[in-house]
């Protein structure tokens, strides 16, 4: 399998600081080419919310440059990928939670990671950045650890009442900020001629579900330029429509 990849960032229209963080790269393995993609959206105050992100996101890419090559010496296992991210995800916790009490803020970072492989991908999920597939049709595959996410899972509540609910940016889990983080892990199939879309929550308030599959649509996307214009179009279109948080993207296109 081949990929495309690209990512966009954008500090937005209000705030003074991104705190927003992500990588994407395409890796060269024993076992084939691989993606490894992480996105965090930090929160906090000032700088904090940054430094939350920025580090989690390193903790990560440690992981991706240090452990991932071992691990490639043999057939990678669900379990192994699981624990090791857990473990990087309990111990970043308690590292920004002690940071943010010696400088007497509450901080913290949402989180989506993803491994994409030949044959399968691996992904984690804590907070409310999400990730998508998109096919011929476009998929959540993560599920928000938010207030009014719970609320629509049991019914309580819609789709459309959760984009006006005012606990809608209330999280449930969130690293730095949780006495324990409980990440959602997923684990599939990748497709051909398909595109995973990572993002903030900023990306997708103003947008449609519709639109994002409109404008990302697979059969459009066919280099990396082309990637990145499209997804800095929906961002423009994001600040045009009022949305005041700090913006991003990751996408990755599979062939």
């Amino acid at each position: 399998m081949n990929f495309l990849i690209s990512a966009n960032t954008d500090i937005g229209t209000t705030k003074q600081t991104n705190q927003d963080s992500l990588a994407v790269k395409i890796l060269n393995t024993v076992q084939g080419r691989m993606v490894f993609a992480v996105l965090c959206d930090g929160m906090g105050g000032l700088a904090n919310g940054e430094i939350a992100s920025a580090s989690l996101v390193h903790a990560f890419e440690s992981w991706c440059s240090q452990e991932l090559p071992k691990l490639c010496k043999a057939p990678l296992e669900d379990n192994v990928i699981r624990n090791q991210w857990e473990k990087i995800i309990d111990e970043m916790n308690q590292k920004i939670k002690v940071y943010g009490l010696k400088q007497g803020v509450r901080m913290g970072t949402t989180a989506v990671v993803m491994l994409l492989t030949d044959q399968r991908y691996y992904i984690m999920n804590v907070g409310d950045s999400r990730i998508y597939e998109l096919g011929d049709q476009l998929s959540q595959l993560t599920t928000d650890q938010t207030v009014v996410g719970r609320e629509v899972a049991l019914g309580h509540i819609t789709e459309a009442e959760a984009k006006v609910d005012e606990r809608r940016n209330v999280l449930l889990q969130c690293v730095g900020a949780s006495d324990t983080v409980y990440p959602e892990m997923i684990f599939g199939s990748p497709k051909a001629n398909t595109v995973y879309i990572l993002c903030s929550d900023g990306f997708r308030h103003e947008i449609s579900s519709e639109e994002i599959a409109s404008q990302f649509d697979p059969h459009l996307l066919m280099d990396n330029n082309t990637m990145s214009q499209r997804a800095a179009e929906l961002i423009e279109e994001n600040k045009r429509r009022g949305e005041r948080d700090n913006i991003s993207v990751a996408l990755v296109r599979t062939f």
